[in-house]
């Protein structure tokens, strides 16, 4: 009998992935144009760094908030709200960096501008996994699940690649106000589409026809910790990388090329991340996520013996084939143990992860390099890496051993009961 259940490109709408690609660009663009803006207005790297830290604890203090509103009353309206929050938040860091206002408002609206960020990339994950359950043929729905992980993860390297780099180009073409203006307009356009997209109601839908949530302190089990610890070390690693190369391409005369030099990270990054879903079910997760966080850290290591541009790019090129498929795991992983009814709540602590590593190392990597060059920043990267592979350690220990037959996720998250243990996973 063939088989007339949608695709998940049907099921979602055509129009969705566009529109959530571009949605989740301003939150890869706040902390790398809050740096750009308040250097530029307050004439101080150390001041610049610190207001980049505060943005991050705003989106870690009130990311998951956001996220445990969604389970509760919806992605629609939440994503309303913070978006115009966002917008206004980043219109008023624009016009306070150049007021004759003290530091500490500035520091006030950096953390305006983390915590009003629209958690747009969890939120879909959240949404995709919630339509692939409700949707997707049974006997499609554990691949469907693998390809939209890869995808999601691989969306997430592309705009916190393509994001400073976009800080530059409107930094250096326009004015230091440029980037965080134009990620207020992205915010205000896509993140509202986003929010009003129909795909919206769909996932609301399932969540009005599933289990009651389960307590909130299921998301405080060892397991789905190791997984956020681990996504935190991935944003460690963006901030220092960022940072430190910046500091390498100023040494050798042009710091304005570091966002394209570091978009060379990727190349590999992207391609792997997307080929993640071909991989075979032997190679388990949490095989995944040690065999290519371990790649990572060898890219790492070999970071402060690159004497040329040319070297550097080969360097970045092998640590992106360890970054896309690691996040894609420990997405996937995150996916897996959440808690029913708290996945919207645990894919936004995992967003939060990310941009709280890159903003904490992006302001010690800067003041490392400013004290004490740039052989020091090089390092912080290589402690990065060993955050992700000690907790991928952890993460093995953690995991039972790996079944004969996969489970279906999508399934599993629609069946499950607060009771129940969330998932035996490989």
């Amino acid at each position: 009998m063939p088989d007339h259940s949608p695709t998940l490109v049907r099921a979602a709408g055509p129009s969705y992935f566009p529109i959530a690609l571009v949605a989740r660009l301003p939150y890869a663009m706040m902390v790398v144009g809050v740096l750009t803006l308040v250097v530029a207005g307050r004439d101080s790297l150390a001041f610049g760094g610190l207001n980049s830290a505060v943005v991050g604890l705003g989106a870690a203090c009130v990311g998951p908030l956001l996220g445990a509103a969604a389970d509760r009353f919806g992605q629609r309206r939440v994503l309303l709200v913070s978006g115009v929050a966002s917008t206004t938040a980043l219109g008023l860091m624009a016009w306070v960096v150049y007021s004759p206002l003290p530091g500490i408002a500035v520091l006030a609206v950096a953390f305006l501008v983390g915590a009003s960020a629209p958690q747009i990339a969890p939120m879909s994950r959240s949404r995709l996994v919630q339509i692939i359950g409700a949707r997707i043929a049974p006997d499609r729905r554990s691949r469907t699940f693998d390809t939209t992980m890869a995808y999601e993860s691989a969306a997430d390297e592309i705009v916190f690649i393509v994001g400073p780099f976009v800080v530059g180009i409107l930094g250096t073409a326009l004015d230091p106000w440029a980037p965080v203006a134009g990620a207020a307009l992205l915010t205000l356009v896509f993140v509202t589409a986003f929010a009003l997209h129909p795909s919206a109601r769909a996932a609301a839908g399932l969540d009005e026809r599933a289990a009651p949530p389960a307590p909130v302190r299921e998301i405080a089990r060892p397991a789905l910790l190791a997984v956020v610890v681990g996504i935190l070390g991935v944003g460690l690693f963006f901030g220092s990388m960022l940072t430190s190369l910046t500091s390498f391409m100023a040494d050798h005369g042009s710091a304005a090329s570091a966002g394209l030099v570091y978009g060379v990270m990727g190349i590999g990054s992207a391609a792997l991340a997307l080929g993640v879903a071909l991989f075979p079910a032997s190679f388990s997760l949490r095989a995944r996520w040690l065999v290519f966080g371990a790649t990572m850290l060898v890219g790492a290591a070999l970071l402060p013996f690159a004497s040329s541009v040319a070297a550097m790019c080969a360097v970045l090129v092998l640590i992106g084939c360890g970054i896309g498929p690691t996040m894609v795991t420990q997405y996937s992983l995150g996916a897996l143990r959440s808690p029913v009814g708290r996945s919207a709540t645990v894919m936004t602590i995992l967003g939060s992860a990310v941009i709280v590593g890159q903003s904490l190392a992006s302001a010690v990597t800067g003041t490392l390099a400013d004290r004490v060059g740039t052989s020091a920043a090089l390092v912080v990267p290589i402690a990065a890496a060993l955050v992700v592979v000690a907790a991928g350690v952890a993460n093995w220990v953690l995991s039972p051993r790996p079944a004969l037959v996969p489970p279906d996720p999508a399934q599993t998250e629609l069946e499950m009961t607060p009771t129940r243990p969330v998932l035996t996973l490989n």
